[in-house]
């Protein structure tokens, strides 16, 4: 896995995502040699969702009311039903991802992520996918959906599912690797 030493990755949650697609993204970045801090409302450590019944704790680094778009270079939003649902309602979570896409940095987010992403308006004219589900949202929110394991537009990425987690992370690494994109808000 290539490496992208001295970059800082933010991930956001709170109780209820989906425990793969935090997991993941937070050992593979590390490992990859980013710093990753993971915030939470209220700097809780939250718990996820794991097939069919509550799974692990995920410790927290940070108090979302406590981060800067502009001490990161991406935000990663793992999915799930129930973080994405509760994060769309929350003000600082949807300025906070406003704030990386006005800034040019990376956004990912995976499965049912992107509810935040369109709570953020910043999907218009976007090739974006998501989980099933939630197309019709992507779409009535002026994205172009496509169903592949991956898509990137301009620095925002989107994935499917657990399922496509190697690829999702893949891309964020690749696109932390390219740096800044000029994008419009």
């Amino acid at each position: 896995m290539p490496a992208i030493n001295e970059s800082a990755i933010l991930m956001i949650s709170t109780h209820g995502f989906e425990q793969s697609e935090l997991d993941a993204p937070r050992t593979k970045l590390s490992s990859a040699g980013a710093t990753v801090h993971l915030a939470t409302p209220g700097g809780e450590d939250i718990r996820g969702w794991k097939n069919k019944d509550w799974g692990d704790i995920a410790h927290h680094d940070k108090r979302l009311e406590e981060v800067s778009a502009d001490d990161y270079d991406a935000i990663v939003i793992p999915g799930g039903q129930m973080n994405p649902d509760i994060l769309r309602t929350n003000a600082q979570a949807v300025r906070l991802v406003r704030d990386f896409v006005e800034q040019g940095k990376i956004v990912a987010a995976i499965c049912h992520g992107p509810w935040l992403l369109i709570e953020a308006g910043v999907t218009e004219g976007r090739e974006m996918t998501s989980y099933h589900s939630i197309k019709t949202d992507l779409v009535n929110a002026g994205a172009n959906w496509v169903d592949e394991a991956v898509a990137v537009s301009n620095g925002i990425i989107t994935s499917r599912s657990p399922a496509n987690l190697d690829a999702f992370v893949t891309r964020i690494i690749e696109e932390v690797q390219e740096g800044r994109h000029k994008r419009a808000a």
